[in-house]
């Protein structure tokens, strides 16, 4: 296929050599004539382990050109990919003026070409990016967007020091678009590539590198702070690290990944305190974990905030215990959801099979009594009288009753802290926590 570059700094560069060794002839376009002379004298802009022979090797077999003639570029190509530079602007948003720039170069050149012309956003750029970019192509050159042309993303997840084995051995190629057709175009570029192609709406390839880089910088700054109370303690961090990462089941897996409710139960909060204490005792500054309690505070709060713009004042809660299959309440975000809301005089009313006010003992039963002390008042016997009481539903639980049931719900408002199921998201009295 014939592809043009737009920007062949890092990513542009070894897009360049990766995509030319995949048998296409790629085409790079600069403004930098110092980076034009080394692409076309067979050298590569960056240092990257194995870019050097795959660039001389493209150029060398006329696979790989560089130039500033955009027009003839576009014309001379299937597919553009903007690779340029979004660095951070002064107020902390990225700055999007050079994707801008080479978008309306590619949008003049397309001005006159009657073939159907594919966009590849590679840059990182924030949600309605590529709609902001589709208008701006449709205006200045006169073309309808997903018949003349199409802008997809396709997000690079590239690291320094070893990109050209990453580009071949992403974790996925993601493809974000809404004209099938481009999609597969640019999915054709990817045959030599080891992973699987992922098709996915505009906004989750847009949103995806943020949200990719926010999650390392989490996890490089959450091993730090055990590193430190590791070090505090004579206990080798690295060692321990290992030992962490062995959990593919629950830490390193897909497992809590999901967006839902607050975190509760006899175990997360008292283990997390635990720990916060024993860094302290330690003089030993935690940011991170301290956040993490206020993180979830702040969670149900939403939740409160959720319900109370209901302007609605009896509120059935469909489940109470801190999680399914089980009676434990200790430390339950329900209940402290619940509390909240009698504090402010919100009637309350609950249907959980799981809580058996005969059967809960010990430290359960001190603590459901000391946060909730008139707890059988709100107790109901059935999901219909649940119903019946209550203006708003908060499902807590999803397997207390068949989700059949909880479609049935008429002239009632549905709050879902959990995502239940999929098909009550679209009935108008739904409204999901976080989705």
């Amino acid at each position: 296929m014939n592809v043009s570059v737009f920007g062949i700094g890092y990513v542009g560069c070894v897009s360049l050599g990766c995509l030319a060794a995949d048998g296409h002839r790629v085409i790079g376009v600069d403004t930098n004539s110092e980076k034009l002379e080394l692409i076309n004298s067979g050298k590569p802009t960056v240092m990257e382990i194995g870019l050097d022979e795959l660039i001389y090797s493209g150029v060398a077999e006329k696979k790989i050109t560089a130039t500033d003639e955009y027009v003839s570029a576009v014309k001379n190509s299937d597919v553009s990919v903007i690779c340029v530079g979004t660095p951070s602007g002064i107020n902390g948003n990225l700055d999007l003026s050079h994707v801008i720039k080479v978008s309306q170069q590619i949008a003049e050149a397309i001005k006159s070409k009657s073939s159907f012309h594919v966009i590849s956003i590679r840059s990182s750029v924030p949600p309605g990016t590529v709609r902001k970019i589709e208008n701006l192509i449709a205006e200045i050159s006169n073309k309808v967007a997903d018949e003349d042309f199409s802008v997809i993303t396709n997000p690079e997840f590239l690291r320094e020091g070893s990109a050209v084995s990453d580009y071949y051995n992403p974790p996925f190629t993601l493809i974000g678009g809404n004209n099938k057709k481009a999609m597969e175009l640019i999915a054709s570029l990817y045959t030599e590539v080891k992973a699987k192609v992922e098709y996915t709406e505009i906004a989750n390839a847009e949103l995806i590198k943020f949200v990719n880089n926010s999650f390392h910088a989490l996890k490089v700054s959450f091993a730090n702070e055990i590193g430190n109370i590791c070090c505090a303690l004579n206990i080798d961090s690295r060692e321990f690290m290992e030992l962490i990462v062995k959990d593919t089941k629950l830490n390193i897996s897909p497992i809590y990944l999901k967006p839902g409710f607050a975190f509760g139960g006899s175990c997360l909060p008292k283990d997390l305190t635990a720990l916060e204490n024993l860094a302290g005792e330690l003089k030993i500054e935690t940011p991170v974990l301290s956040g993490i309690l206020k993180s979830n505070e702040a969670h149900i709060e939403k939740a409160f905030k959720l319900i109370k713009s209901t302007r609605k004042k009896n509120i059935g809660f469909l489940g109470i215990t801190f999680k399914e299959g089980t009676d434990d309440v200790r430390n339950s975000p329900y209940v402290t959801l619940a509390k909240k809301l009698l504090d402010k005089k919100f009637n309350i009313n609950i249907y959980d099979i799981n809580l058996d006010l005969g059967k809960v003992v010990g430290s359960n039963k001190d603590y459901l009594f000391k946060e909730l002390p008139i707890i059988s008042d709100y107790i109901v016997h059935s999901f219909k009288e649940l119903v019946k009481k209550s203006d708003v539903i908060v499902i807590a639980n999803s397997k207390l009753v068949p989700v059949a049931q909880i479609l049935k719900i008429q002239n009632k408002i549905i709050i879902d802290l959990i995502r239940i199921d999929e098909n009550l998201r679209t009935k108008e009295n739904y409204i999901g926590l976080s989705w």
